[in-house]
């Protein structure tokens, strides 16, 4: 959607899922994207290189041990000025009671916020505000959802037969007469600015 609605704007895509970057790299439509494969905690972009970073519900999935040094190659490829928006989900809601059968995500979602406090802490990014809204959802039956979300490519879980009919059955609780499940989702998003020297 940016680089639709901003067509003159040069963005590169960073994704660690393999999987996933081989779909991205089959997208021909949007020649102001540049794709690429690798993680934060080693961005290849020069220094004072880019105007804003986009973090999409991603620092979670940074391992916790290179989330410091992710948030300092943010900063560090950032212009003066530069803005980093870090979108991270909140540990709570109906969806979490049922990711958490399988994907128990509450301590690296702490971790992820701990981190953005301590870079915050540091002086290296400053806030520039904190915004809280809720996302939603929603799943076109339990097959979808398998497929979706227990079929990431970008995690392996562990689910025997007898876990995945407690997700199954956990799931059904939110299907409404149409067989629709729908969830909102609190978010977080840490806008944080780089000081200009």
């Amino acid at each position: 959607r940016l680089a639709e609605r901003y067509p003159d704007t040069s963005i590169v895509a960073f994704e660690v899922d393999q999987v996933q970057h081989e779909k991205n790299l089959a997208i021909e439509d949007l020649p102001n994207v540049e794709f690429r494969l690798g993680g934060a905690e080693a961005i290849e972009l020069p220094t004072d290189s880019v105007d804003g970073v986009m973090m999409l519900k991603s620092l979670h999935h940074v391992p916790p041990s290179l989330m410091d040094r992710a948030l300092e190659e943010v900063a560090r490829i950032l212009r003066p000025d530069g803005l980093a928006y870090l979108s991270e989900p909140v540990y709570a809601g109906d969806f979490n009671e049922i990711l958490r059968l399988f994907n128990d995500e509450e301590t690296v979602r702490e971790d992820a916020f701990a981190a953005i406090g301590r870079i915050i802490e540091q002086g290296t990014l400053l806030i520039d505000r904190e915004i809280h809204f809720l996302s939603s959802s929603r799943f076109e039956g339990f097959a979808e959802f398998e497929r979706r979300i227990i079929g990431a490519t970008h995690s392996e879980f562990s689910i025997d037969d007898s876990l995945l009919e407690e997700i199954r059955g956990k799931f059904s609780q939110h299907l409404n007469a149409e067989g629709v499940a729908q969830f909102l989702n609190p978010i977080r998003v840490d806008l944080l600015r780089k000081p200009s020297r």
